[in-house]
Parts: structure tokens; sequence; C-alpha cells
């Protein structure tokens, strides 16, 4: 575990802490064009239902307001104006321009323009006032920021009373058999999907790499609570590979 406030991980990297942030940009601008073909690719589509079964989590109702963390390309946020209907608001966010610009032309797309803002956001400067938001999410996100705990804290913060935090996120998996099959695929077939598909091995290999450095399943859950939500829970999906864990503020 790293105790040095100077440095932090970059995959299985340290890098220095103010750079973090810089080399994520850049793994983001390079995959950009492809990430949603490649979900589909690298999870075989499984994505999709992760992120079905969080949608069905959110709680939401028409004339809500949602927040969307780390957004990207809209999978997520797509599903939350849906929910909170017309009379509702979601804010798709991301700090990667790329990403946001991907997504919000997806949204458009899609027709769900006229409930959804696109804003370039911080995750851990949230320039949200709090106690604003019923549902606040971050998909496949939290791994890639430079402090996890501040944005858990920037979170709870801005979420109303009687909301919920939604984190859907790679985890630890919980069958041992599946961790060298999970291990072969992350670093020999991730990497040449990105060579075959993006041209760019070394983004996937980062995106496999950060996955192994998040925090398992209990230690995110405590982090949560650390933040002020409570009733933490999680679900484990698809062995353990991805997990979702849901916070309560009351």
């Amino acid at each position: 575990m790293n105790n040095d406030p100077n440095t932090t991980h970059f995959g299985y990297e340290q890098v220095a802490t103010g750079d973090k942030q810089r080399r994520v940009r850049e793994v983001f601008d390079s995959v950009a064009g492809n990430y949603d073909l490649m979900n589909d690719l690298m999870s075989l589509g499984a994505h999709r239902v992760w992120k079905a079964f969080a949608l069905a989590r959110t709680g939401l109702r028409p004339g809500d307001v949602a927040l969307d963390l780390a957004a990207g390309t809209g999978d997520l946020t797509a599903g939350l104006a849906r929910q909170v209907g017309p009379e509702g608001h979601v804010l798709h966010t991301d700090i990667n321009a790329k990403m946001l610009s991907e997504g919000s032309d997806r949204l458009l797309d899609s027709g769900l323009g006229a409930n959804v803002t696109s804003l370039q956001v911080n995750a851990e400067k949230l320039p949200f006032a709090a106690s604003k938001m019923n549902c606040v999410t971050i998909g496949f996100g939290l791994r890639n920021v430079t402090d996890k705990q501040a944005v858990l804290n920037e979170m709870a913060r801005v979420v109303k009373p009687g909301g919920r935090v939604l984190v859907l996120e790679f985890s630890k998996p919980v069958l041992k058999w599946l961790e060298p099959v999970y291990d072969t695929y992350s670093f020999k077939v991730l990497p040449a999907l990105g060579k075959l598909i993006a041209n760019d091995a070394e983004s996937y290999r980062y995106l496999a790499e950060s996955i192994r450095m998040h925090p398992g399943q209990a230690e995110l859950r405590n982090m949560m609570q650390s933040a002020g939500l409570e009733d933490c829970t999680y679900h484990n999906l698809s062995g353990g590979i991805v997990a979702l864990h849901i916070g309560f503020r009351y």
C-alpha cells in the first residue's frame, strides 16, 4: 500500500499525484472513439446487463434530479434520463472533454437532450450545492480518479436526504477458479483487442491494471460509510468481476 501523499498509482506504475489526471486523460483521449465498441467486445455485452442492474436500483421517480459522474459515452445517463422523464433532469458529467463530447452526441442522437445537461466536471470537486440530487451514480470511473475518498465524499455531500449513491465498478472475483481465467483474459486478451480495434494496447493494459489496484468490495463499502453514507451494501455481479455498491443519505 502506498502511504506517500505525493505519489499514487497509475495502473501498476507509481506516478506523482499531480500527474495522474493528465495520464488518465491521455488514456481516454485515445480510446474515446472506440469506447463503446470495445466495451461490447471486452465484456461480451455483459456491461449492458451490469448497467441495467444498477439502473433498476436508483430509486428515481419522474421529476427527480440525478447526477452521473465519469459518465463518458452516457449509457447510465440515458437510463437515468428515461427514469426521471421530461419533467426531471440529469447532469451528464465527465472530466474528459473528448469522452463528454462522444456521450453528448450519443444522447442527442437518442432524443434525450431535452432533460440532460452535459458538463465537464472534476468529480473530486463538484460545483454543485449540497443536497441537490435524488441519485448520484458513477459507473466504471471511480478507479480512474486520483482521490477516491474525495469523490465519495462529494457524492454524499450533493445527494438529498432520502437519496442514494450508486458506484458500479470492477471489483475482486469471489470465485477462486475464476481468478486465473480472469487474469489471462485481462492481461493477454484485452491488450490484444485494444491493439486490433483501437491500435492502442497500452491504454487497455492500464485499464486492466487499474482494476487490480481498485479497493475490494468490503474496503469500498467502508469508504462509502466514511463519506457519511448509511446502509451501505454491495451486490457481486459476474462472480465479483463487477460490484454495485449502494449507499443512502438520511
